[in-house]
């Protein structure tokens, strides 16, 4: 991907002296009080505040923070924690500065924080007005925040036009290269594990992954319709009975390519849904009519992890149990060692993904672990993210 990277900037010394605009995704969970409760988004931001800061840049950054209404700040949505959080981090002060769109005071050598970026008025519709005055803050934008690169949105594209220069930051960079590696270029075979309650809301990924890869490993939900469209009793598992022939077109177009949808031969089953039910490993012909499927069994679990252990590349988006309940995480955890044991080049996105990462303690295991959500599912379908899309077309002039 042909984009200009910030690195490149500071290491010409090209960002000396200048203003630096960068956007960040410091959108952290919080607890009623306020308190951060997880801050691997604002860990990850430090390199590229340190990068600019290092090159001498005066140096504006930003962010959004859950989803507040336009224009009418509450405490609630202030980026104050992340400020003190990042102080923290940076070893230094770190100021925060409200209504700022007119205006920012910030020398070469200082860092400041603009609150909430989403409290501007014409942020979420990309207004040309907002993304201009924006623009005219800086004299370098760098797009450092992969979480939103799926929305085109005053601070992530607008802005991007309007610059004197736009660049990715590291972190973008980062995923840029670790999602190149894992579908432009992958090392054979290449597996894909997608899982999720639902088919209908991954069947686009499926789709263009089935022309991709070598082995689509469904879990979930979603598994429970492949097993469905495979002629498999699956009890009253949450299915998609409608989208059958979508999961049977899916299977065909593997099979066409002598590659393969692996349907589990063994379930763990339970009667009902908690923590506390009991848990019964069957075949997976022998699912009775009140069965609710909540994991693989230690059959498919075992089948799989020899597969992904023999893989070259690993693309990972859900667990494929309900991993939260111990009785039913074994899947999810033979997989999760799997990844963590293989030789593959990984690389892991989604929430429920990366709870299952941190659960097993294989962080330090997985080749990239991705900081998007819906921007990873959007890069699986094979769309082209807006933020990519600008970046690309600033740097081709």
């Amino acid at each position: 991907m042909n984009i200009l990277r910030f690195s490149d900037l500071c290491a010409r010394g090209d960002a000396a002296g200048k203003r630096v605009f960068i956007r960040a995704d410091l959108n952290v969970p919080q607890d009623d009080a306020g308190r951060i409760t997880e801050d691997t988004r604002v860990r990850a931001s430090v390199p590229c505040i340190e990068m600019a800061l290092k090159a001498g840049a005066a140096v504006m950054v930003t962010s959004h923070l859950g989803r507040p209404t336009e224009g009418e700040f509450k405490p609630a949505d202030s980026l104050l924690p992340v400020a003190d959080r990042l102080a923290e981090l940076l070893g230094r002060e770190v100021p925060l500065v409200s209504n700022w769109v007119d205006g920012v005071d910030v020398a070469p050598g200082q860092v400041v924080l603009l609150e909430n970026c989403r409290l501007n008025k014409g942020e979420k519709k990309n207004d040309p007005a907002l993304a201009q005055k924006l623009a005219r803050l800086c004299d370098i934008f760098v797009h450092d925040a992969f979480g939103t690169a799926h929305r085109a949105e005053a601070s992530t594209y607008g802005i991007a036009q309007y610059a004197p220069v736009a660049c990715a930051g590291p972190l973008l960079s980062a995923e840029i290269d670790a999602i190149g590696k894992a579908l432009a270029d992958p090392k054979r075979p290449l597996a894909a594990i997608v899982a999720g309650s639902k088919v209908s809301t991954k069947l686009t990924i499926l789709k263009a992954l089935a022309d991709k890869v070598d082995q689509l490993i469904v879990g979930g939900g979603i598994a429970n319709t492949f097993m469905l469209a495979a002629g498999l009793p699956i009890g009253k598992s949450l299915a998609e009975p409608d989208l059958l022939d979508q999961a049977r077109a899916v299977i065909e177009a593997m099979r066409a390519r002598g590659a393969a949808v692996p349907i589990p031969t063994d379930v763990v089953v339970a009667k009902e849904f908690k923590a506390s039910a009991e848990a019964t490993v069957k075949r997976a012909e022998d699912v009775a009519d009140d069965d609710l499927i909540l994991d693989i069994g230690p059959e498919t679990a075992k089948a799989l992890a020899a597969q992904l252990e023999a893989a070259g590349t690993i693309v990972w988006n859900g667990p494929v149990g309900v991993f939260e309940f111990d009785a039913f995480a074994h899947g999810t955890e033979t997989i999760a060692r799997a990844i963590a044991k293989s030789k593959a080049f990984s690389i892991a996105g989604g929430g429920d993904t990366l709870a299952a990462i941190a659960k097993y303690g294989i962080e330090k295991d997985v080749g990239y672990i991705s900081t998007g959500g819906g921007a990873f599912l959007e890069i699986l379908e094979g769309k082209t993210l807006p933020a990519f899309e600008i970046l690309e077309k600033r740097a081709a002039g």
